[in-house]
């Protein structure tokens, strides 16, 4: 691959040559593994501060539903 010289300055047109060869799907894995996103509706998230908010707020739901209900931890109903 081309070492292009250090400059602080963009180019005003990059090549694709410029950029190396693309592997399609490489980061796939990972972020299967390690991701778990969730889109709040607008009018949800103007509630929330932060991440840690929301995560707060389900899990203290989580406990109600599990007390209330008699779940157990893997979410099953006991027979």
């Amino acid at each position: 691959m081309k070492r292009v010289k250090a400059s602080d300055e963009l180019r005003p047109e990059y090549k694709r040559e410029d950029l190396g060869k693309g592997v399609r799907g490489k980061y796939l894995e990972s972020y299967r593994s390690g991701t778990n996103l969730v889109l709040l509706s607008p009018d949800v998230a103007k509630v929330f501060s932060s991440e840690e908010a929301v995560n707060e707020a389900l899990r203290s739901l989580i406990s109600i539903a599990e007390k209330s209900t008699g779940r157990t931890k893997k979410g099953l109903v006991p027979s």
